[in-house]
């Protein structure tokens, strides 16, 4: 992998509450200047999407604890879309998953598949959930016929684990998210098997590949 082809796995990413406009806009500005991609929230889509149109535009939905209303997740989702967004990372309801509601866990993520044209990550918060729940949610992924699996939303104490990202990658591409914050860490993601890498460090992760 060279140097523009690792810049382009990465979605450099600003989620906090304390967000503003200007963040978003020098997050959109960095990932434009080094190839990435952009990870932000949905509030800012239609700005940041007019801001640096060639750049991919990834925004959340049901974020951070994934427990909104379906129909909520739904509609956040279609309007993140159609106000540019190019990419929706949903969080997954673990409640449901745990809770063995599986069908219901499924249903929310197929329909707001189904709702949009753009590719959908799920994000299970892989290290709050035990390996067989973990595999359990990646199986419902699939049926839900989702893009991605992402590791976390990257407020998880755990962050993004090797373990769980090989086991992910068993059954759909894997963003790996959640205290990446050096070039090694990223790079040892995607040797486990992470297509992509969600970091709100994506211009360190850049100039620390090594020339």
């Amino acid at each position: 992998m060279d140097k523009a082809a690792f810049a382009a796995a990465i979605d450099h990413t600003v989620l906090g509450p304390e967000t503003t406009r200007e963040d978003v806009l020098r997050v959109v500005e960095e990932a434009s200047e080094h190839g990435m991609n952009a990870c932000i929230p949905p509030c800012y889509v239609e700005v940041a999407s007019e801001h640096a149109s060639g750049v991919t535009l990834a925004t959340v939905v049901g974020f951070p604890h994934g427990q909104n209303m379906p129909e909520i997740k739904r509609r956040e989702g279609v309007k993140a879309w159609k106000a540019g967004a190019d990419e929706l990372d949903v969080v997954c309801n673990r409640g449901f998953l745990l809770g063995g509601e599986s069908e219901q866990f499924r249903d929310e993520l197929a329909e707001l598949v189904a709702a949009v044209p753009v590719p959908v990550k799920v994000i299970v918060e892989a290290s709050e959930l035990a390996e067989t729940e973990l595999r359990r949610a990646a199986e419902l992924a699939v049926e839900a016929d989702a893009t991605m699996l992402k590791t976390s939303t990257g407020f998880a104490e755990g962050g993004a684990r090797i373990e769980d990202v090989e086991v992910l990658a068993e059954y759909l591409p894997v963003k790996a998210s959640g205290g990446i914050g050096d070039y090694d860490t990223a790079r040892a993601m995607l040797e486990a098997g992470a297509e992509r890498i969600g970091a709100s460090s994506g211009v360190a992760l850049v100039e620390g590949f090594p020339e």
